[in-house]
């Protein structure tokens, strides 16, 4: 894999986007019913993994609405994080700078969601100092947020406790196994299997060190944000991992695929120049990071799952980022 194969991935799309002539007319029908006008025009979403329909509908009264339609049929798991994103959506606070749910609905197969349609740019690749500086603030942002009052999101710690627990399987697996995740990492694989019990140790602490009263987005990357250039202004969408927890997991778990997509420094250099850093140990910053390592290294051995034939392998590049910041810690 080339670094400019790395570098595209998070802003490549790798599943199988419905346009909206490929849904159900029932489907269809639907969503212009909860919109109040007739369909014009489409504009599909070009960045992301999730598959299913994504889209700005333009509609008959020159409002527009962007619109999520997933079903199981594309992916089994698609229309749960759909309806977590709906739970999610009701836990932001007016400040969070999100696009806001105007409607949803949800028949047991299809899920709907209808946002409003935000105005915006995905951050140039590689990294550009000043699209990263906006959305390093609009971090520093969130990690002041708390949820909203009688939100129904789940503890970060409590969310992760089944994903942070691969190097615990990497350990388990027979050796051939291991081999096969070490040959996904690039030339931090090696290192992986030689610090194996290193990382299973700091891994066990990775859950504990998640846990605070914040807001935490969860899933922040470059094709979950959109830069707004007219207002300086950075929109988080995709809030399906939306949790609460410590107020500094947010930028260190983005900071690897930076990294990945270059252009923007060092991540331990940009972690420790936000205030939200400030007295993060460096042994609870070593957990977290073995935490998602492992995560993502294990995740990228497994099978494709349905419908998003490329998240394997952007895990993987994930996984050799983020670990080459935990060796530099080490």
């Amino acid at each position: 894999m080339s670094a400019d194969d790395v570098m595209a991935l998070p802003l490549a799309f790798g599943g199988q986007r419905l346009d909206w002539r490929d849904l159900p007319r029932a489907v269809r029908e639907r969503i212009e019913t909860l919109a109040g006008a007739r369909v014009t025009a489409e504009m599909s979403a070009t960045s992301g993994f999730s598959p299913g329909f994504c889209a700005v509908l333009e509609l008959t009264d020159g409002r527009a609405v962007f619109v999520k339609a997933v079903s199981s049929e594309q992916n089994p798991h698609s229309p749960e994080l759909a309806r977590a994103e709906i739970r999610a959506a009701r836990a932001l606070p007016p400040q969070v700078p999100a696009p806001t749910l105007r409607w949803w609905d949800d028949d047991g197969d299809w899920v709907l969601l209808g946002f409003d349609a935000v105005h915006g740019r995905s951050p140039e690749l590689p990294w550009r100092a000043d699209d990263l500086a906006l959305v390093l603030s609009a971090i520093d942002d969130l990690a002041r947020c708390a949820p909203a009052p009688g939100h129904a999101l789940p503890r970060t710690e409590d969310l992760l406790a089944d994903n942070f627990t691969g190097w615990r399987s990497v350990l388990a697996a027979p050796s051939d196994q291991r081999g096969h995740v070490a040959e996904r990492l690039d030339e931090t694989g090696q290192w992986a299997l030689d610090h194996l019990d290193d990382l299973v140790r700091w891994e066990h602490d990775a859950l504990r060190v998640c846990a605070g009263d914040v807001l935490v987005h969860g899933d922040l990357r470059a094709d979950n944000v959109m830069i707004e250039e007219t207002h300086d202004r950075v929109w988080m969408i995709d809030w399906p991992h939306a949790s609460v927890g410590a107020p500094w997991i947010d930028l260190a778990f983005m900071l690897p695929s930076v990294a990945l997509q270059g252009g923007a420094g060092d991540p331990a250099w940009l972690f420790s120049q936000r205030e939200v850093a400030d007295g993060v140990g460096i042994d609870d910053l070593r957990a977290a990071l073995a935490g998602l390592s492992g995560y993502f290294a294990w995740s990228s051995c497994q099978p494709a799952p349905t419908g998003i034939p490329n998240l394997r392998t952007f895990q993987a590049a994930q996984a050799g980022a983020t670990l080459r910041w935990l060796r530099d810690l080490s």
